[in-house]
């Protein structure tokens, strides 16, 4: 009798063992948050003309510093969310929706002097939920033109990417049919 009773209580405690196992694990996992997902975004810049190196080169330098969301050359089969073309009035962004919307690569600020890899870079800001700054700073890709001719600067910097990055980490949405123009 005694050693059945020694049986029943070891296997009660080996249960109770088991189920404070799989509770702690279980709270452990859910107790880290997971990574965000990096979002992929594809863009065409077929009709762009002449920018389409500008703009992969503002992808590629977005692709560099941000790491929720990922900038890539659209192919067939794959969503479109961006598209970039080219024409002859200034730069401007339409926003659909964050991630989604159209540039227009103008012709006008190039003829200027201003640099195509900036306006680029700039546009796509745009698109990745980031509004026009207007600072004259050189270093701060949203603030444009107002930088002057002189700026070559054609990466966000540390706000602009913090701003981007918690933008695609929270799911967060730019207002459909927000468009920005005289970039």
């Amino acid at each position: 009798m005694r050693s059945h009773l020694a049986r029943i209580a070891a296997a009660t405690l080996a249960a109770i063992a088991m189920t404070l196992s799989s509770l702690l694990v279980g709270s452990a996992a859910t107790a880290a948050p997971a990574p965000a997902a990096v979002r992929v975004l594809y863009y065409d810049a077929s009709q762009a003309a002449e920018f389409v190196n500008a703009v992969h080169q503002g992808a590629a330098n977005w692709n560099a510093r941000v790491t929720n969301v990922r900038l890539e050359r659209w192919t067939s089969g794959r969503p479109l969310n961006i598209r970039v073309y080219a024409d002859n009035n200034w730069p401007r962004a339409y926003v659909n929706s964050l991630g989604n919307g159209t540039i227009y690569m103008g012709r006008q600020a190039t003829a200027e002097g201003h640099n195509p890899p900036r306006i680029a870079a700039h546009e796509l800001g745009h698109i990745l939920g980031l509004p026009d700054r207007r600072t004259g700073i050189c270093s701060e890709l949203m603030s444009g033109s107002s930088a002057g001719t002189s700026c070559t600067s054609a990466f966000p910097n540390a706000t602009e990417i913090n701003k981007v990055n918690n933008l695609f980490a929270s799911g967060a949405l730019v207002p459909a049919g927000w468009r920005n123009e005289a970039s």
